[in-house]
């Protein structure tokens, strides 16, 4: 399954096979941009970074045995403040989240991606369908981040 935590590495941070990487993505964000809500009721930049980190963060949890829950900083946790330092401790998070992550699922073996999700409600899913839900769910936050750049 080595093979298959390498597929969130290229989506979060190397040569994505739906286009630029999250990383790259986020790294074209000007400052003007972070904050900003072209569309109305439409979500900034910074809160799909905090709703992806909140999530990497419980698929982490998740992949650890801790039993499934809504994340801890909840689903769409909203920046502190409109800084560029908030900015830089939203990505420091994102960053870190990814990397854990990548490294537990490099850790883990044949058998423990075939294991159930603990959990006690909702449609029961393996390891594996967990972690290939998470790279899904970055590939559609990563076009929509992508899209709010063209306004």
């Amino acid at each position: 399954m080595i093979d298959f935590a390498n597929e969130l590495r290229k989506g979060y941070n190397g040569d994505a096979w739906h286009g630029n990487s999250l990383s790259a993505i986020i790294s074209s964000v000007s400052k003007d941009q972070i904050f900003k809500r072209p569309i109305p009721n439409a979500h900034t930049i910074a809160e799909l970074v905090l709703h992806l980190t909140s999530w990497t963060e419980e698929v982490f949890s998740r992949l650890e045995g801790n039993l499934a829950k809504e994340p801890e900083k909840g689903d769409w946790p909203m920046a502190k403040e409109e800084t560029m330092q908030e900015w830089d401790a939203i990505l420091s998070d994102f960053r870190l989240a990814n990397e854990k992550l990548l490294n537990l699922a490099m850790e883990m073996s044949e058998d423990q991606w075939k294991k159930p999700v603990n959990q006690v409600l909702g449609s029961r899913v393996n390891y594996f369908e967990l972690f290939n839900g998470l790279v899904q769910h970055h590939a559609y936050h990563a076009g929509q981040i992508s899209l709010l750049l063209k306004f």
